[in-house]
């Protein structure tokens, strides 16, 4: 199973282009993508709900709508550039969104997101000169945290000569700093013309530095491990999942397994039933009380001698 959790969308996207490019996306053999949405700060108020179009089911009429994908996620990406000011936003957001990432701008944002702040994904701009460096500390203490960093190919699709350096240079660095470990590898594409084969982009990755089995992973078991995590966050309480459902014995109605006699007529039934035709121990009584075995002795050489004492009177 496939994954892309970086499909760019916007309010001004038309909905045939975006029917057009999760269409594209099914074809290239992604099942879950979620659909981006990048704020722009000031973010006042979370909204009540996410802004994101309905979509037709995989069974509506149509050339484009014929086959989309299992699973359409809600994505929002925050922009942090001052590391306190929307810490407050990101609990609210995340009632309304699936998933949630940053994409910091600057060096304090960064190490903040790196070693404090709780999100699963850190989405860089790596058209973009930063003006800090990815140094292997940070980063590796954020992927020991369970953070992933997200690499977007179609980045270097849509940028002109200096900003194909400039990713070529983030990647290798990023690469190298945090060894091609907690590497998500996303599309960020506005159009069925930015996505690629998953085979096209681990190539491309390779060449940079990034193992094959590194760039399988960023498709595969790292995106899906991000999914599963903030659905668990928020059905769940602290790590605890709820029970739905419990499983009825077999043969017994509800009742007979959740009434007030159910402890007496199953287990305890079978159990007394079960004793009865089992044999005693030696050091065991008729009420089940456990004696010593010095006890048990003298209990022997009485009943001994009852017997003999019968015996010479006979």
């Amino acid at each position: 199973m496939l994954y892309d959790l970086n499909i760019a969308w916007s309010p001004s996207t038309p909905p045939e282009k975006l029917l057009q490019t999760l269409a594209a996306a099914y074809s290239l053999g992604y099942s879950t993508v979620a659909l981006n949405h990048l704020l722009e700060q000031p973010v006042h108020a979370a909204p009540a709900a996410a802004p994101f179009p309905q979509l037709p089911s995989s069974s509506s009429t149509g050339t484009q709508t014929s086959s989309l994908p299992s699973a359409v996620l809600h994505r929002a990406t925050f922009p942090l550039a001052d590391p306190s000011a929307p810490n407050y936003r990101l609990g609210a957001l995340a009632a309304v969104y699936d998933v949630l990432a940053v994409r910091p701008t600057t060096g304090e944002a960064f190490q903040n997101a790196c070693l404090t702040l709780d999100v699963p994904i850190i989405s860089l701009d790596l058209t973009q000169h930063h003006r800090f460096h990815f140094r292997p500390k940070p980063c590796m203490a954020a992927v020991a945290r369970g953070v992933r960093f997200e690499v977007c190919y179609a980045q270097l699709l849509n940028a002109d000569a200096r900003g194909r350096a400039a990713f070529i240079g983030n990647v290798t660095g990023l690469f190298r700093a945090t060894r091609g470990r907690g590497i998500v590898v996303s599309s960020e594409a506005r159009s069925a013309l930015g996505l690629r084969a998953p085979a096209d982009v681990v190539n491309l990755l390779g060449v940079w530095g990034l193992p094959n089995d590194k760039g399988l992973e960023g498709l595969r078991s790292l995106p899906r491990s991000v999914v599963v995590n903030e659905g668990m966050k928020r059905n769940g309480f602290r790590g605890i999942v709820e029970v739905v459902q419990t499983v009825e014995a077999p043969g017994k109605t509800p009742e007979e397994t959740d009434g007030p006699d159910a402890g007496t007529t199953g287990a305890g039934a079978s159990t007394s039933g079960g004793n009865k035709n089992q044999k005693r121990k030696p050091g065991q009584q008729e009420d089940g009380q456990q004696i010593s075995k010095r006890q048990a002795k003298r209990m022997r050489l009485a009943n001994r001698a009852a017997a003999a004492s019968v015996d010479k009177s006979g």
